[in-house]
């Protein structure tokens, strides 16, 4: 039987025409046409709607006077209790993740007292409003008249009035910092649990000390779980330290207040202050975003949102040569 040469078999199949499965030939591949989604566009659209009359009608209300609101918006008593404002989140943020960390430690000791003392401290500030806390610390003068130092059944060294130690403003810091120091405790144990075991299993077999352990180790790990909650305690504390306005204290709203009640606007004035707790909440909302990003390296996405990080594949190339 007579052979076809190979060169003659290789021009025929490339010159006879690509036929496929069906009756015609196959030159193009299917044409991929998207699922129309008329639901999620007229949806989209009626938020967007919603939102443009919402905006206008906020605009264009003459009711809320933007110029009042200009002109009040960088003024000194509006500043000054900015600044306090951001003074005081940031000394009881500092001194209420100080304290909670320790009672978080205490809570996960063995020892049975020191696991009732913390579970008793977090149980008590987190069952009683802030509200009530500061108007108890701020009567505090009513129980204890004066504060002392002394030798046990023996002599005085030293005594002070607390109407004289404790104003406003330190009575605002004590009773913040141990009301976020009970919800910081519950945060900081949270995160540490989060820590798989065998992290602290081994590090025993290294002959590691508890303490370091805690500190090398462990924190380091479970910063991945405390950042996002910490951050909403942080915005929360800001917001609530406006509470803080019933003692006087001359924070961003209590300026406002002040500010209201000699010129009776009180529309713009509470705009005012909106809009500077608005624009604080957002700076601090970024920097969240990257302090969770720092905390989320080395997991297997880059945050919340996996922005910036490649996933790497192992090519076949990389695979047999090692490139």
């Amino acid at each position: 039987m007579a052979t076809v040469p190979s060169e003659l078999s290789s021009a025929t199949a490339r010159s006879a025409p690509a036929t496929g499965p069906g009756p015609g030939p196959a030159s193009e591949p299917p044409r991929i046409v998207p699922r129309r989604r008329t639901g999620r566009r007229l949806s989209a659209a009626a938020a967007l709607l919603v939102f443009a009359l919402v905006l206008r009608s906020v605009v264009l209300n003459d009711a809320f006077q933007w110029d009042v609101v200009g002109r009040y918006f960088t003024t000194s008593a509006v500043l000054h209790g900015l600044l306090l404002t951001l003074w005081l989140t940031g000394v009881v943020m500092v001194l209420g993740f100080l304290a909670g960390t320790v009672l978080a430690v205490m809570r996960l000791s063995e020892s049975p007292v020191l696991r009732t003392l913390s579970w008793g401290y977090v149980w008590i500030f987190r069952s009683t409003p802030l509200l009530v806390q500061l108007l108890f610390w701020f009567n505090i003068g009513a129980l204890y008249p004066t504060l002392g130092l002394g030798i046990p059944y023996g002599p005085e060294l030293f005594s002070v009035k607390t109407v004289n130690l404790l104003g406003p403003t330190l009575t605002a810091v004590v009773g913040l910092t141990l009301h976020e120091s009970a919800y910081a405790a519950e945060v900081v144990r949270g995160g540490i649990l989060s820590v798989d075991p065998g992290q602290t299993e081994a590090a025993q077999a290294l002959g590691l000390g508890r303490l370091r352990t805690l500190r090398r180790i462990v924190v380091p790990q479970a910063m991945r779980s405390i950042v996002p909650t910490a951050g909403n305690m942080l915005i929360g504390t800001l917001k609530g330290t406006s509470i803080v306005s019933v003692l006087a204290v001359h924070d961003l709203l209590y300026s406002v207040q002040l500010v209201y009640n000699q010129n009776y606007q009180v529309i713009p004035l509470l705009l005012v202050a909106t809009l500077w707790y608005v624009a604080v909440t957002t700076l601090l909302s970024a920097g969240q975003y990257y302090v969770e990003r720092y905390y989320a390296r080395g997991s297997s996405r880059d945050g919340a949102t996996g922005i910036g990080r490649k996933p790497f594949h192992f090519t076949k190339r990389r695979y047999m040569y090692g490139g």
